[in-house]
């Protein structure tokens, strides 16, 4: 069996994959808060743990693997939405959370084996809640019930790497005159009239957002459990209070064993904000008429721990590799198992650089088969993501035939300008141009427009 490597946050090192049943592999991560479309940094997460739970499934079997991701469907960024457009919180979570399904099925996304949502486990929040009090980790005060982060102290800040004290002195924390320490993290809070709320021993209220994946994933998964993950910006402080609150009230159980955290995304070069102009959905790229894979292979291209730049350059780079690789393709059935190389790679904690370098060796030796097989594993050249690939069918012969007789010509003449300017308009016309001694190739890429070619014939 093909040994998988992860470079667990906990120990900061990279260890060999051990599942504590292999029978049922189980992996938490972190999903949306459902208010608004996803934007590009959210959908990385989304795409890193896809390719992770598509190698559980292919080295352990599809039965044998148990992935949750939530939707955080109560919180203040909804009910805000709510407040300012006026309509139901119930409407817009449904609305959303529809979208984001949607969007990331565009970019070739398995759907997880469970999609708890938060309003759902409201009791098993409760419950979870009242154990931590009575075990002595939490207390009620004012309406809320808080987290006493000082009754774990000697655990609180591992996964971080943080030390409390060194917490409280940098940290940005709630200061309310209810909190025993400032660091005390909210498990419940009061709701007004307006706010959603449920009933509980400690009044109407509703949860705060660390304790919903801790309930969710107990529920789900059990006290122990073999991953956990999300993007590094939820290190600290969710991850860090949902491994308290999990340890404190399930104290024989291990929680999550491995936990993995992805960097985050920047456009052009540049940290993706409003201000900056370059924030931009899932959504907004798909209209744009740039393809769900296009995005997905440009993801692949960069290791999950390292920070990932989106580029205009990439994405036409990825389009016409895509378009190379799905002709080659065409046709074609995979072999039964991708090749020991590309396994071998994605095994080493995701490399799927790692992987699409071993695809262009499969292209390049005209293995189609081999890289059909190693597409799919990353979640690439599938039938149903290719519809974008098919378009219309242009006999570029003639293209072709004339730009290698201008090329000829301009070899005996040593006057190249009919040469640049055919290249000149191939590429505006979206054509890729792929010139040798024994003759020319015109490859369709992004944007390519036949009628711009009708000026050429």
């Amino acid at each position: 069996m093909t040994t998988i490597k992860l470079h667990n946050t906990k120990s900061r090192s990279k260890e060999a994959f051990a599942p504590i049943d292999p029978q049922n592999v189980r992996m938490y991560v972190c999903g949306p808060t459902v208010y608004d479309r996803a934007h590009l940094g959210n959908a990385r997460p989304v795409v890193v743990f896809d390719v992770l739970f598509r190698l559980l499934r292919h080295v352990y079997g599809a039965d044998h693997v148990t992935y949750v991701r939530n939707f955080t469907d109560v919180d203040d960024k909804i009910n805000a939405r709510a407040a300012e457009s006026g309509r139901e919180i119930g409407e817009i979570t449904a609305e959303t959370t529809q979208w984001f399904l949607d969007d990331m099925g565009a970019l070739g996304a398995l759907e997880p084996t469970h999609m708890p949502r938060a309003t759902q486990y409201i009791p098993q929040m409760v419950a979870m809640i009242a154990d931590l009090i009575d075990r002595g980790h939490a207390y009620a005060a004012e309406g809320h019930v808080l987290f006493a982060v000082d009754s774990w102290r000697e655990g609180y800040g591992q996964l971080s790497g943080r030390s409390v004290d060194d917490m409280i002195a940098g940290a940005r924390v709630e200061v309310a005159p209810y909190k025993k320490n400032p660091m005390d993290f909210v498990l419940w809070k009061p709701s007004d009239a307006e706010q959603p709320g449920w009933e509980s021993p400690w009044g109407r209220g509703r949860p705060g957002w660390h304790i919903e994946c801790s309930a969710m994933s107990h529920d789900l998964l059990g006290e122990s459990f073999d991953i956990h993950g999300g993007g590094n910006d939820l290190m600290f402080p969710h991850h860090e209070n949902e491994i308290a609150q999990s340890c404190c009230a399930n104290p024989k159980g291990e929680f999550a064993r491995y936990w993995l955290h992805n960097e985050m995304l920047q456009v052009e070069g540049k940290k993706m904000s409003k201000s900056l102009g370059n924030f931009f959905t899932v959504r907004d790229l798909l209209d744009k008429g740039v393809p769900g894979e296009v995005v997905r292979f440009v993801f692949l291209q960069t290791h999950y721990r390292k920070p990932m730049d989106w580029t205009e350059k990439k994405a036409a780079e990825a389009e016409a590799t895509l378009r190379k690789w799905r002709a080659l393709t065409a046709g074609i059935e995979p072999t039964a198992s991708a090749a020991a190389a590309v396994v071998d790679a994605l095994a080493d904690d995701l490399n799927t650089a790692g992987v699409i370098a071993e695809m262009h060796k499969l292209a390049a030796a005209g293995d189609a088969a081999g890289l059909l097989a190693a597409g799919q594993l990353l979640g690439l050249l599938s039938e149903d993501m290719g519809a974008w690939a098919k378009g219309p069918v242009v006999d570029l012969s003639a293209h072709e035939a004339q730009l290698f007789a201008a090329r000829q010509a301009a070899m005996e003449t040593k006057d190249f300008a009919e040469v640049d300017r055919l290249k000149s308009a191939y590429t505006e016309a979206g054509l890729e141009v792929r010139m040798s001694k024994t003759g020319v190739e015109l490859v369709p890429g992004t944007g390519f427009d036949a009628a711009k070619l009708e000026a050429l014939a």
